[in-house]
């Protein structure tokens, strides 16, 4: 069967953005992106564009603009969030069976994570993007659970056969033994708030600047806990992600307080991630940039390495959490 995302040829890209009344001097460049479609666009006598092509089937409309809502509030607060540009006072706009939406070409570099005014630096903007999202709730986007990322993602891969047969039976214990672990750091971290998040917030999607950090893609933004935006910038054996955190969490708590019993759920998010993952992979497998990206996905050297990855997780999900020195 042919992909929807081979109808979307150069020639449609350029169709749809003068179909918002932007003019395209017919110059293009794919970005790095596989859940969507991302194209730099030059413009006649403006600055390039960016614009994102949404996957087909993933989204509603409401969840879309949920997401733009959000990111657009971040900017009117000047929080350094590169939200969608409005045309004609719409951000989300449909062409030849593909939804997109513009944005402004933002440049920048990867974070220094060793330095600890940057970690400082960029808690403090997650902290005031946590404020912003407590004020309200999403009422389209799905949560941060461990039924979603986990034990759907664990179903999806058995149910599909994406596991080697002569590994299945190792993988499926490993995943349930993981994912009862992860349920129980659940329960050693009791209720949290959920709040709209990044939910993504690896360096990829932070680009630095001489005037500090710019957010991008919110694309998998949704509720929540805290912790979920803060994990992902911590690396290194454990002394170093200690000291790690407590830089993070002197900038982030300048705006939003932080529960450490949400420490707790680092390790288990992890492994929410990992299970995810490999899920996200199979269920893209029908897009033929996934086989050519990743090949490795089907061989057995892939689930012997996500088997032992998980047996990590295991480990360090019964060990203390990270408590910031």
């Amino acid at each position: 069967m042919t992909h929807p995302y081979s109808a979307l040829t150069p020639d449609t890209v350029l169709d749809a953005i003068e179909s918002t009344g932007l003019r395209a001097d017919g110059r293009l460049l794919a970005l790095n992106s596989y859940e969507n479609r991302v194209y730099q666009v030059w413009l006649d006598e403006a600055a390039p564009v960016v614009a994102k092509f949404y996957r087909p089937g993933r989204w509603s409309d409401a969840a879309i603009l949920e997401e733009h809502a959000y990111t657009t509030e971040l900017a009117a607060r000047e929080i350094p969030v590169v939200a969608p540009t409005p045309v004609a006072g719409r951000s989300l706009f449909e062409h030849a069976g593909f939804r997109f939406a513009v944005y402004p070409r933002q440049g920048g570099r990867v974070p220094e994570l060793s330095d600890p005014a940057t970690l400082e630096w960029l808690g403090r903007f997650i902290g005031r993007i946590h404020a912003v999202g407590a004020l309200a709730a999403y009422g389209e986007r799905p949560a941060l659970d461990v039924a979603g990322f986990g034990d759907a993602s664990r179903a999806y891969l058995l149910e599909h056969d994406s596991v080697p047969p002569d590994l299945r039976a190792v993988w499926a214990g490993v995943s349930a033994q993981a994912l009862d672990g992860v349920r129980l750091a659940f329960e050693r971290a009791g209720p949290y708030p959920a709040i709209r998040l990044h939910g993504d917030c690896h360096m990829g999607n932070v680009l630095w600047t001489d005037d500090g950090p710019h957010f991008v893609d919110f694309d998998d933004s949704r509720m929540g806990p805290a912790v979920q935006d803060l994990w992902m910038l911590l690396s290194g054996d454990r002394p170093a992600r200690v000291r790690q955190l407590a830089d993070v969490l002197a900038g982030y708590e300048d705006f939003m307080d932080f529960d450490p019993r949400q420490l707790h759920l680092i390790e288990a998010l992890r492994t929410l991630r990992l299970l995810h993952y490999s899920a996200w992979l199979a269920r893209r497998w029908d897009d033929p940039a996934f086989p050519a990206a990743f090949p490795w996905f089907a061989s057995p050297r892939y689930w012997e390495e996500r088997i032992l990855e998980l047996r990590e997780q295991i480990a360090l999900m019964d060990e203390e959490p990270l408590w910031p020195a």
